[in-house]
């Protein structure tokens, strides 16, 4: 039920955020994780608190499948000061050391490295925290993927890279842009486990990442796991404004959509008895009125003063006392 509940909270933020930016109460646009629900709550559900992940520009998913809080993450997209970078860094930068969310980035494959040098530090204490690198498909033709899972593999670090195959880079399939069927087959290349994984399916995604995360807190070093799963809506919200040339149909769309992460997940519950109709329509009910609450705390939130512009810096480029 828990994992129901955290696919429900994505969907249903996503669902409200493409509304934000149809009537431009977010500057720019947003890129959507509705469809992937199951891989991201799979995955964080199989670490601890204190486990590190690091994201993309689809970044909401993530840090809502760690735990993180709504009102927080939704003061952010809109530049609130109660945002999680204080308003500073927007859709695509959501960070939370408290939770293990070390920040996501708007650059292909830029926060791959910042995984593997957590790994690092996690290993030089000797602690047995692991950190889970989210990417997609698209970021693993990016030498920062090969060169960090490859000093990863060399130095057993504990570090999970999890790429989230979506099918599409922007509006190139993954049939054009790579020369094999599973990037979970590039893991032999380094001498590490691969694992294709159905994405769709919230149990499948977190057995799989169970097992890598037992393995990674063992000493034994890093995975590369793939999860075959489809994003819903385009690359990023308006993008048909811009890419007008079909790069899907709409069959292959529907097709996805049969396979919804969040009714395979229900259809199971349902079948083994765990829970009802009504008790779905019940959490719904309940993530929907959480998501409405989150929007209106971001709208009530005051906006950084200009000086708070020069806070968070490693130095300050303005000496105030001039």
């Amino acid at each position: 039920m828990e994992m129901l509940t955290r696919m429900l909270r994505i969907r249903r933020f996503e669902e409200e955020v493409i509304r934000m930016v149809a009537r431009a109460e977010i500057v720019g646009t947003a890129h959507s994780y509705i469809g992937q629900e199951a891989v991201a709550v799979g995955a964080c559900l199989a670490l601890r608190d204190d486990d590190y992940i690091t994201g993309n520009h689809r970044s909401h998913g993530h840090p809502i499948a760690k735990g993180g809080d709504l009102k927080r993450a939704m003061a952010e997209l809109l530049g609130k000061k109660t945002g999680y970078c204080k308003g500073k860094g927007g859709s695509m930068h959501l960070a939370d050391f408290s939770l293990g969310i070390l920040g996501e980035s708007g650059i292909l494959g830029s926060s791959i490295p910042t995984a593997v040098g957590a790994a690092l530090g996690s290993h030089l204490q000797g602690n047995d925290r692991v950190t889970v690198a989210f990417f997609g498909d698209g970021a693993t033709n990016e030498g920062s993927f090969h060169e960090s899972i490859n000093l990863a593999a060399i130095w057993k670090l504990p570090v999970i890279f999890l790429c989230e195959n979506n099918q599409y880079a922007v509006s190139s399939s993954i049939k054009d842009m790579i020369p094999i069927d599973n990037i979970a087959d590039r893991a032999g290349a380094y001498g590490i486990p691969g694992v294709l994984v159905d994405g769709q399916d919230v149990i499948a995604m977190y057995e799989a990442q169970s097992l890598a995360v037992k393995r990674a807190r063992a000493s034994y070093g890093p995975s590369l796991i793939e999860g075959k799963t489809y994003r819903y809506e385009d690359h990023s919200v308006g993008l048909r404004r811009v890419v007008r040339t079909p790069y899907r149909t709409d069959e292959e769309v529907e097709e996805w959509r049969r396979r919804d992460p969040i009714a395979i997940h229900k259809d199971r519950l349902l079948s083994q008895g765990i829970a009802d109709q009504a008790e779905f329509d019940q959490l719904d009910e309940e993530v929907t009125k959480h998501v409405a609450e989150a929007l209106e705390f971001a709208r009530e939130s005051p906006y950084p003063e200009p000086s708070d512009l020069y806070e968070d810096l490693f130095a300050n480029p303005i000496p105030l006392d001039r």
